[in-house]
């Protein structure tokens, strides 16, 4: 872990977050690849070969942490094989619905000793050390996840064309990760070090031990925000534009959405959360139920720590422009059929009601004509079906 600063990222995927991790890691001196999959690619990574990843933005920090500038990569590319041959840490930051393909193409060229970062995890590295089993992959590599990004990130869309560049509008103070199995929560912990997309984290409050990966990935605070939000704030986004004479480029969730009654059903769902990690032994974070009651509700914590307030008669600057644009965006086409139904079917078998989870699957199954509770994640996709709790403990914990 000593030298890892002068070694080589691998980054997989070129959204927002892959590319603001890109662009940042390369302003803080890393050396960096960037991957992403046809088709995907021709958008994904237009010009960032040619004119590097500019990073941008207000990045509101309680520290005062900024990074400006354009990132250069070492590599551009398509192929997986390509990009991650000799590289000490990857990072994979696409969606989750991208997982697999990268995998088939990620787990063959996996060397010892590298260190596989998820951002975020949303079950990423349990999916990860199944396919390896699946395919009889013995090489020795830290995987570990992240309960969220280092930052906010938006990619600059400029006349339809996706821009090399990304706007910041944060950055976390902490953050809360683990490695799976935990017994390497140590070695993983340490190569933030050496990321520079961390910085800011481990000159703030540093990061945060998540109690495995799954109190990590329950821990992850999407579903509830954005699924509430979007689901109780539709008719805010789709008349945005018709009714309420605005742009929808301006539209955000945080900005115009958020109330004190979607504050109400986000702490009603956050217990529940909280309700089957207590049923399983696990920690998660703590949140205090006025945290909620906020325009930026929690997500403002992560940048500005536990007093940060923005009151609901204010206007949230924050947030604006944050999106989504749309119902069919990741915070349901992500969120329901990943995060919300893992939370149902965690409830289930530990015989913890759910809800209000439930209700945000029957909600969004209507709004976009699909049954999430036949459609998703099941536990078998993220290999812990069929054990007990003190097998899922100890896989956990101790790998076996």
């Amino acid at each position: 872990m000593t030298d890892l600063k002068e070694k080589t990222i691998a980054v997989l995927g070129g959204g927002a977050i892959g590319k603001a991790i890109a662009g940042d890691c390369a302003l803080s001196g890393n050396k960096v690849r960037i991957c992403d999959i046809k088709p995907f690619a021709e958008t994904s990574l237009f010009r960032v070969k040619e004119n590097g990843i500019k990073i941008h933005g207000e990045q509101l920090s309680l520290f005062g942490f900024e990074r400006s500038g354009i990132g250069k990569m070492e590599m551009v590319t398509t192929n997986i094989k390509e990009a991650v041959e000799g590289a000490e840490i990857v990072i994979i930051a696409t969606p989750s619905a991208a997982h697999d393909v990268f995998f088939k193409e990620l787990i063959p060229e996996l060397e010892d000793d590298m260190v596989i970062h998820f951002i975020p995890d949303n079950y990423g590295s349990l999916k990860l050390r199944k396919a390896m089993r699946d395919t009889e992959c013995n090489k020795h590599v830290i995987i570990g996840g992240w309960a969220g990004p280092p930052f906010d990130a938006r990619v600059d869309i400029e006349g339809g064309i996706t821009m090399p560049s990304v706007k910041l509008g944060y950055r976390a103070i902490n953050l809360k990760g683990s490695a799976l199995p935990y017994s390497d929560q140590e070695a993983f912990v340490k190569s933030t070090d050496f990321i520079g997309a961390f910085d800011s984290v481990n000159l703030g409050e540093g990061i945060v031990d998540g109690d495995t990966i799954l109190g990590t990935c329950l821990s992850i605070t999407n579903p509830l925000l954005h699924t509430v939000g979007l689901l109780m704030g539709v008719g805010v986004l789709e008349n945005f534009t018709t009714i309420l004479g605005q742009k929808i480029e301006d539209f955000s969730i945080y900005s115009h959405a958020f109330c004190p009654s979607i504050s109400k059903v986000q702490y009603a769902f956050y217990t529940e959360q909280l309700k089957i990690a207590n049923a399983m032994g696990l920690e998660i974070t703590k949140y205090e139920k006025e945290q909620f009651f906020s325009r930026e509700s929690i997500i403002g914590l992560k940048y500005m720590g536990p007093d940060f307030k923005i009151p609901f008669e204010s206007i949230n600057y924050v947030g604006w422009g944050t999106g989504p644009t749309s119902i069919n965006s990741r915070y349901l086409t992500e969120d329901i059929p990943v995060g919300c139904r893992i939370l149902h079917l965690l409830g289930k078998n530990y015989g913890v009601k759910t809800p209000i989870i439930n209700s945000m699957i029957t909600l969004a199954s209507a709004v976009l004509e699909k049954d999430y509770f036949e459609e998703g994640y099941s536990l078998e996709d993220i290999g812990i079906a069929d054990m007990s709790n003190n097998e899922l403990q100890n896989y956990l914990r101790k790998g076996i």
